[in-house]
């Protein structure tokens, strides 16, 4: 028997930071204090890191460290998800050029992220995702070679899901288990359990997930 249905979990964030003033709303790009630092002690290193998943209206952690290690350094972490470069969090490093800001995005979706100081800024690798929880289930065998209503026919190896409002080929990040994969809109559904998501059986492998139950979304 099929099961149609969804489920994912979600993630949220927005940035507070460990030892600075009041973070500003969202400043324009460029708005970074300059410091004062001779020649011989200007940063030259970067290193930062983010928690990358959260659920929405959870804070994520931005960590790192800069050289020469200078304490009361100015750091400004900025992040960006459509448009330009918006500064979420300013922060100072403490004694060994270490430095830690939380910040609490705003919305669902990726975020890049990066971390300016002085002259010198260093991105984030992989970024945030923020993701929340939703109710899915799958379906596959017995429907094989049926047409899917974004276009083509479903088979074993179609990945995708089933939404009913999503547009087609919509993107849609999935997390289960530690798992992670984005596929696309491809089919409409699920239409019983009050359920989000119908995954294909190919994205219910690659996310090791079972028949029904909760799955976090980005979107």
């Amino acid at each position: 028997m099929n099961v149609r249905g969804r489920g994912m979990l979600a993630g949220a964030a927005t940035l507070t930071l460990a030892a600075s003033a009041a973070i500003p709303a969202f400043a324009a790009e460029g708005e970074l204090s300059t410091n004062t630092d001779t020649k011989a002690s200007a940063v030259k290193t970067v290193n930062a890191k983010a928690r990358s998943d959260v659920r929405r209206g959870n804070a994520t952690k931005v960590r790192g460290a800069i050289k020469p290690s200078v304490a009361g350094r100015k750091v400004v972490v900025q992040a960006k998800r459509r448009g330009g470069w918006d500064t979420v969090a300013r922060t100072k490093t403490r004694k060994g050029g270490r430095f830690s800001a939380s910040w609490k995005p705003a919305g669902m979706g990726d975020y890049k992220v990066r971390v300016r100081s002085g002259k010198i800024e260093r991105k984030v690798r992989g970024g945030v995702s923020v993701y929340r929880p939703a109710a899915a289930s799958w379906y596959g065998p017995g429907l094989y070679g049926n047409g899917l209503a974004c276009g083509g026919r479903l088979s074993g190896g179609t990945l995708g899901v089933a939404h009913k409002s999503l547009p087609c080929g919509s993107k849609v990040k999935l997390r289960h288990g530690g798992r992670k994969v984005t596929v696309r809109v491809v089919d409409r559904g699920p239409y019983a359990g009050n359920r989000e998501f119908d995954l294909t059986a190919a994205t219910k492998r690659k996310l090791g997930f079972g028949s029904t139950g909760t799955v976090w979304t980005t979107r």
